[in-house]
């Protein structure tokens, strides 16, 4: 798929990409052989000098918490819409526990903290409204200006969209951080979708390789975290029950544990012990395959030449996991409250795209100035992408005079 011609997708100003400008002043933590080194870094596309205090990893890491798309983290759905409760885990929640679980990871095993958390955060950044149910709607009807991908436009509000800078669009990131949230879940193919292949003409990602070790414990943090508290989320919301988890794959072996060891407990006791040994599980498996598939690595570069995944799950603990995941598809994904709210959230956003290419007035100002000079579509498809939950329904019933409930 070709990148779109819109006005924040021509050609990266100043073309310098490369090294970073200035040494590092704060001296790196302790690093294992084959961790990613901040002053081994590739440096940033726009060069910077960097800071005295902090690296430029964790530098990076700030500019994703100061930036506008990590705020609107906040009102996205993970699984449940947003008015259904305050406790149920949106996007931003669930980057902050996937961020903690990558820092720990990286922690134990020497790798770099500062760039899996940075990953963790950012992992994110491009769904749109609605989870799921939104990205699959936004993709079927832009199909005809190259769809929608959730890692591509990612990456296009961290080179291009977020405008905090007066020297630069977006964020200036470095090159593994760039790398990490390209291609976490492993390496690219194509066809690539277009913001994806325009970028790394511009400046190569290696998109053929697995990314750096913190990346690939930062997606194993996702699977983690999602697997887990989504558990505990369904339990909370009654979509299925003790008794019917206890009979899961990994997850049953858990819920029977707690049950022998406590008897009978308030809920929220026992989702805190079932998640606590849970995780712990999933952690120390992780732990134990990649310190073995890290023996005789001696730098960042052999992780990536390594050709297969290194921070990975054993291959038992693998199948157990892909059981339960078809478990939570079966109970709580497929389950039909949540499916009717999701079919009403993919006529929100299919709706509001069809009439935003209709009348780019409809649009803000500032958007529909933009929407005059680009591919038609191009521009409500960013600006839907970015909208949270609340606002997508507020749009709605601003552009069809009409509230519809999720």
């Amino acid at each position: 798929m070709a990148e779109t011609n819109t006005p924040d997708s021509g050609p990266l100003r100043g073309e310098v990409a490369g090294r970073l400008l200035g040494p590092i002043v704060n001296p790196p933590g302790p690093h294992a052989p084959y961790a990613s080194r901040p002053e081994q870094s590739r440096g940033r596309f726009y060069q910077e000098r960097e800071s005295a205090t902090r690296s430029c990893y964790s530098r990076d890491r700030d500019r994703i918490i100061h930036s506008s798309a990590f705020r609107r983290l906040k009102h996205k759905t993970q699984v449940f819409v947003e008015h259904e409760a305050d406790y149920y885990r949106t996007r931003l929640t669930h980057s902050l526990e996937v961020a903690q679980l990558a820092r720990s990871l990286a922690r134990t095993l020497a790798a770099d903290e500062d760039l899996a958390e940075t990953v963790a955060l950012a992992h994110d950044l491009g769904h749109t409204p609605f989870g799921h149910a939104g990205e699959e709607a936004l993709d079927a009807v832009t199909k005809d200006i190259g769809g929608f991908d959730h890692n591509a436009h990612a990456l296009r509000l961290v080179t291009k969209l977020e405008h905090r800078y007066a020297d630069f669009d977006g964020l200036n990131l470095t090159w593994e951080t760039l790398e990490g949230l390209v291609k976490h879940n492993g390496p690219l193919q194509p066809p690539l979708p277009g913001p994806i292949a325009s970028f790394d003409k511009r400046w190569p990602l290696e998109l053929s390789t697995w990314p750096g070790l913190e990346a690939q414990l930062a997606a194993l943090a996702d699977d983690i975290a999602y697997v887990s508290h989504d558990i505990d989320d369904g339990l909370r919301a009654g979509l299925f029950t003790i008794a019917d988890l206890a009979a899961a794959p990994l997850a049953g072996d858990h819920v029977q544990g707690v049950l022998a060891r406590h008897g009978k407990m308030e809920l929220s006791r026992f989702i805190g012990e079932l998640m606590r040994t849970l995780m712990s599980e999933l952690m120390e498996d992780v732990l134990t395959t990649t310190r073995t598939n890290l023996a005789g690595m001696g730098s960042a570069v052999a992780v990536r030449a390594a050709g297969r995944a290194t921070a990975a799950f054993s291959p038992a603990l693998f199948e157990r996991l892909k059981a339960l995941k078809a478990f939570q598809m079966r109970n709580m994904y497929r389950h039909a409250r949540i499916e009717a709210s999701m079919i009403r959230a993919r006529a929100v956003v299919t709706d509001l795209y069809e009439g935003f290419v209709a009348d780019p007035s409809l649009l803000p100002a500032d958007w529909a100035e933009a929407a005059r000079n680009a591919v038609p579509g191009t521009v409500a498809r960013d600006y839907i992408a970015g909208m949270t939950d609340r606002f997508a329904l507020a749009e709605y019933a601003r552009v069809f005079k009409n509230e519809i409930t999720l």
